[in-house]
């Protein structure tokens, strides 16, 4: 049973519904326009990474306090473990990008486990999909200017291949590069996000519904154990939720990076 709307018979509905779905997102007219749940989030997504790098590294000293351990040590990880570690000579000119894209996944998918707000963005297609287009941009950019037109020469003709194999390995190299990578990139980011969204709002909604739905006594006290354990197994998917939507921003920006160091460094 999922609710999104105020009044519904919950006895008789099992899906209560908006008489319009945008009412679930937009907040009505703001300047003149309509302004929508999932734009609100992108700014805030966008805002509360620069305010923390701000005021974590405005006064660093030498005894680091929480929040500038916090910022460095994030920082630290992207840049060294990631940038360098992963993409290697040249990697640390990458640092700010793969940074920038670590932190607004990580708060986009942290929405999702949020007290009052329980939406994470990337949970939207368009927005892995965007994310995911700006590193393939980058990747191919790097490629073409590091190798020239033989960037697309060495994915249709590998080398090292058997040149019976060649046109084979090469037409599957260029679609893995070229299609594949971007629109998988997207897909593993939002098919987590959404699953894991959709499996808190039933397991919860159902639990709370079940416990405190209107009706007879003897049908609430029926219902009360099954609710429960909905809303039992929520909170434990909830945590591992949080575990989620940190690992999901760490593979993106891994992932990225992995595919900046075969443009940047083909020979490995």
């Amino acid at each position: 049973m999922i609710t999104a709307a105020e009044t519904c018979d919950f006895i008789n509905e099992v899906v209560c519904k908006p008489a319009n779905v945008k009412d679930l997102f937009e907040f009505g007219n703001f300047a003149g326009t309509q302004i929508s749940r999932t734009e609100i989030l992108i700014v805030l997504a966008a805002l509360i990474p620069v305010v923390l790098v701000f005021f974590g590294l405005r006064k660093k000293s030498v005894v680091p306090g929480k929040l500038q351990s916090v910022v460095e040590t994030i920082f630290s990880l992207v840049k060294d473990e990631i940038a360098v570690g992963v993409i290697g000579r040249g990697g640390e000119r990458f640092t700010p990008y793969l940074l920038s894209i670590f932190l607004f996944i990580l708060f986009g998918n942290l929405f999702e486990v949020a007290p009052f707000i329980n939406f994470p963005i990337t949970s939207r297609m368009a927005i892995p999909l965007f994310l995911s287009l700006v590193t393939y941009f980058i990747f191919v950019f790097v490629g073409v200017r590091e190798q020239g037109f033989g960037y697309i020469t060495h994915l249709v003709w590998p080398s090292g291949v058997p040149t019976a194999l060649k046109p084979l390995v090469g037409v599957i190299e260029l679609i893995s590069v070229l299609l594949v990578r971007p629109f998988s990139l997207a897909v593993r980011l939002f098919a987590n996000l959404v699953a894991g969204h959709v499996m808190l709002s039933l397991l919860l909604a159902s639990g709370y519904f079940f416990i405190v739905q209107p009706g007879v006594s003897e049908y609430i006290i029926s219902k009360a154990p099954v609710g429960i354990a909905w809303f039992t197994l929520g909170l434990l998917i909830y945590g591992f939720e949080l575990i989620v939507s940190i690992l999901q921003a760490y593979i993106f920006t891994l992932l990225s990076a992995v595919y900046i160091q075969t443009s940047l460094h083909p020979e490995h």
